[in-house]
């Protein structure tokens, strides 16, 4: 199990949070399973950029992103070198630290 430290966010995650997760589980299903309500207005299906997250450490862990989610990622609010799709990115058996970003493209939380 690799651990997933998500750093502070005022609103998602205030204290920020270290959690387990299993490999081949997406950062967005480890999170949500543990409360951290990270937003994903598409379900999941890689077709918005809600769930966008930087990896702060461990990044060169994850698989590389396929090119849907590299189409999307350039939409993303805060772009960064190591942003991915938290529902796309699998964990692997690194630890990694995560950062949500403070804004995403979406207006309206949908309060999955």
């Amino acid at each position: 199990m690799a651990k997933l430290t998500f750093l502070p966010h005022e609103v998602i995650c205030p204290d920020g949070l270290t959690i387990e997760a299993g490999k081949d589980e997406t950062i967005l299903n480890a999170a949500l399973r543990n409360k951290i309500s990270i937003e994903h207005a598409c379900e999941k299906s890689c077709a918005c950029t809600t769930c966008h997250v930087i990896v702060r450490e461990g990044f060169d862990s994850l698989e590389e992103a396929e090119e849907n989610e590299e189409d999307y990622l350039d939409k993303a609010w805060g772009l960064e070198p190591e942003s991915r799709l938290s529902c796309q990115a699998l964990v692997g058996e690194s630890d990694l630290v995560i950062e949500i970003p403070k804004y995403t493209i979406n207006m309206v939380s949908e309060e999955h």
